[in-house]
């Protein structure tokens, strides 16, 4: 029941499934009640509640592990090469989530050129909420489209960072993972993954499809347009 008392409205949900095919968990009507009450911070620490991102409009959500983590800065590397354009012809929003204190968004968006959307649940309520994982799945051998760097250069990287600059220090849970999703308008649910390691992202140019947002070319070779 809503605190009006008036029953809450129902959450029509939709089952992503993994390239391979493999079921993907679905998000239960209460998880997402509960996490829509949840508050996120903006890059200046104002809070508004997890709901107020997808309520009107349709968004893509993604959930990084932590800003530190080298897979998460690549891949929010290549969200940032999504153009404004393509998001607004589909009036579809982009917004990452981090577990960080909101004084690292800025930070984070200058080192990996990311202009959309982005926030930050420092206690990590939505995250629980949701039901996203921590510590490593057992299918370690995945690998992001996403993420350039090996595991070695990449941790040595994301050490490098975190020792040397000041905005980086070390916080949140490191063994927290992410995920994404596509929600709204209101409790519509059209996609759902939960990440099982820190390369088991869902390529961007797939969420791009399913929200109905054009695709990107993240490859260097040019693209080839028929006319």
């Amino acid at each position: 029941m809503s605190v009006s008392g008036r029953p809450a409205p129902p959450v029509t949900r939709q089952v992503g499934r993994a390239l391979g095919g493999e079921p993907r968990p679905e998000l239960e009507a209460e998880e997402l009640r509960a996490a829509a009450r949840c508050l996120v911070l903006d890059a200046d620490g104002r809070s508004l509640s997890f709901r107020a991102l997808y309520g009107e409009r349709k968004a893509i959500v993604v959930f990084v592990r932590n800003f530190l983590c080298y897979t998460c800065k690549e891949y929010v590397e290549d969200l940032a090469k999504v153009p404004k354009e393509f998001l607004q012809e589909a009036n579809v929003r982009l917004i990452v989530i981090g577990q960080s204190s909101y004084h690292h968004i800025k930070p984070f968006c200058s080192l990996t050129g990311y202009t959309h959307e982005m926030y930050v649940d420092p206690q990590r309520q939505i995250y629980k909420a949701l039901g996203m994982k921590t510590g490593e799945g057992n299918n370690v051998s995945a690998r992001s489209p996403h993420v350039k760097s090996n595991v070695l250069l990449g941790s040595i990287k994301s050490m490098w960072r975190a020792m040397t600059g000041p905005a980086f220090d070390f916080q949140g849970d490191p063994a927290q993972q992410g995920g994404a999703l596509i929600l709204g308008p209101g409790h519509e649910v059209h996609f759902f993954h939960l990440d099982k390691n820190r390369l088991d992202h869902v390529p961007i140019n797939t969420v791009l499809q399913l929200a109905g947002v054009k695709t990107v070319n993240f490859t260097n070779q040019p693209q080839v347009i028929d006319i």
